[in-house]
Parts: structure tokens; C-alpha cells; sequence
């Protein structure tokens, strides 16, 4: 496995790394690999999940919230 030394990192980087390393019960080498990560193999979702999560958005939604007047009230506001 390919192994990465990092040099002049600032201290405050180094002392939040620290901390949550120890937050997250990892080593400090095991929490840059994990950040590395996040940042540059971001998590695909899949087309279900998106639709699933389009569905739990649309659930919360109450269709009286906005009514077709209200609608063409917002098309109309404005003109002469």
C-alpha cells in the first residue's frame, strides 16, 4: 500500500485533526485517510435513493399550502 508523508502542516490544522481523530476513535492517519476520502470519493447515490428521498420530501408537503389563486395572483403582481 502507497504510504504519503505531509510536511508544514499549521498547527491549528494539525491540533483539530487531533481532536477529532480522538472524537472518532481513530488515529490520526486513520482520520486524514477517512477526511481524504469524503473529499475526493464523494458517496454516489443511487437513482432509488434519490427517488426515495424525493418521495419523503413530497410526503411533508401539504398540497393546500398553495392554491391556484394564490398562484395566479403571483403571475399577475406587478403588471399594469
Amino acid at each position: 500500500m502507497p504510504a504519503l508523508t505531509i510536511k508544514n502542516i499549521p498547527e491549528d490544522l494539525y491540533k483539530a485533526l487531533k481532536l477529532t481523530a480522538k472524537q472518532h476513535h481513530r488515529s490520526i492517519n486513520s482520520e486524514v485517510i477517512v477526511c481524504l476520502k469524503r473529499a475526493l470519493l464523494p458517496a454516489r447515490i443511487s437513482p432509488e435513493e434519490t427517488l426515495n428521498n424525493i418521495q419523503a420530501l413530497r410526503s411533508q408537503i401539504t398540497p393546500e399550502a398553495i392554491t391556484a389563486e394564490d398562484i395566479e395572483n403571483a403571475i399577475n403582481d406587478g403588471r399594469p
